[in-house]
């Protein structure tokens, strides 16, 4: 143990809180930056190179003419915004199940000291991709149309409660406000928490598949138990991510924006105005939404990896049980007619090529300040 990085001990695995887990994932992406990046890379690029192609089949097929053809505006637009969604749904769906190899990954660097890398991870996406693709796209369907609901059923509270204010305090604009302001925020806050303590019960479906080695069924099962009541982490890591996201996004857009000004090309009156944009500023914004999503997704990515291994050692000794895995090897198999008690810390998979599944990896040096066991 005396040989251990002092890198390596910060990531000791005590229970996190919301601000912990924040800190953790962003001090674990900043010393494997570029790894991240690569492995985020590959399914962000290619829907930007989709996306861009879209754009201009739009504009190849219809033309954008407010005044004197609005109709064929209004479905540049729709065909647009269509193309748009599909294309950021299915960008959602394959980090997902990238979610998946890297977390299994994780829990290898934490067990062996492995190091994390772009073809361990792809690696294991590929051992399981149909099952992770079917998950992924279980889980979008299903939290796309709850989150549906849970947004209009917000909407209408927050815009009843908001008439009821004015109507009651009318006698006072700047009461009348000051609570219309405070009840939108509140309501906006309520509604996500209500669509997070659903959307968490989903939140480790890749890590019980590839570490745990379950089916799509059982690993949407042994998630909703180990995240019940887990929301508000989620929650916090999310509008973490989202504010990161939106702040790099405009480190590079208003840059962009303000060249497009200077050429005389009011953006934000042409949005609004359904006005034509210049196809290389379109593009331009494109590339750079997508930049910011490769640079700030794996910090969503590596949040969740933490979340995981943090609830298995809260509620199941999942320290002791690496711990073991790292002295004594695998589990040994048993007859399939013998129920085994133990489950192993890493799910039985071929770590090299040929080798037998129930044979212990490679020996490493095991990092284990970073288990909190020193």
């Amino acid at each position: 143990m005396n040989d251990l990085t002092p890198s390596n001990s910060q990531y000791s695995l005590t229970p996190l809180g919301a601000g912990d887990l924040i800190d953790r994932a962003v001090r674990f992406y900043r010393k494997n930056f570029w790894t991240f990046v690569w492995i985020a890379a590959p399914p962000i690029v290619a829907g930007t190179l989709i996306s861009v192609g879209w754009r201009i089949l739009a504009r190849s097929l219809f033309s954008i003419d407010p005044v004197n053809n609005p109709g064929e505006t209004y479905a540049y637009y729709f065909f647009l915004w269509l193309g748009n969604l599909l294309i950021w749904l299915v960008e959602v769906v394959v980090t997902f199940t990238v979610m998946g190899g890297a977390s299994r990954n994780f829990v290898r660097h934490l067990l062996f000291g492995e190091p994390i890398t772009f073809r361990e991870t792809y690696r294991n996406v590929k051992s399981r991709v149909f099952g992770l693709l079917t998950a992924s796209v279980l889980i979008a369907l299903l939290l796309g149309f709850i989150g549906m609901i849970i947004l209009s059923i917000g909407y209408t509270v927050a815009a009843l409660s908001i008439a009821l204010t004015i109507y009651t305090f009318s006698f006072s604009p700047f009461i009348a406000t000051i609570l219309s302001i405070a009840l939108f925020l509140g309501v906006a806050f309520g509604t996500g928490w209500l669509f997070f303590l659903i959307a968490t019960n989903f939140a480790y479906v890749p890590q019980a598949m590839l570490v745990e080695g379950q089916g799509v069924f059982p690993a949407m099962g042994r998630s909703a138990t180990l995240a019940r009541g887990k929301a508000l982490r989620l929650y916090a890591l999310f509008v973490f991510s989202i504010i990161a996201i939106y702040s790099g996004l405009m480190l590079l857009k208003i840059p962009l924006d303000w060249y497009a000004w200077a050429n005389g090309i009011d953006v934000w009156r042409a949005y609004f105005a359904w006005e034509p944009i210049p196809a290389w500023y379109e593009i331009a914004s494109q590339f750079i939404w997508q930049a910011s999503l490769i640079l700030l997704m794996p910090v969503s990515m590596i949040g969740l990896c933490l979340m995981y291994v943090d609830e298995r050692v809260r509620h199941e000794g999942y320290d002791i049980e690496l711990l073991a895995a790292q002295r004594l090897g695998e589990i040994p198999a048993v007859p399939r007619e013998f129920v085994n008690p133990l489950h192993p810390a890493l799910a039985a998979k071929t770590y090299v090529e040929n080798q037998p599944p129930n044979l212990p990896p490679p020996a490493k040096k095991a990092s284990h300040s970073m288990l909190g066991l020193d």
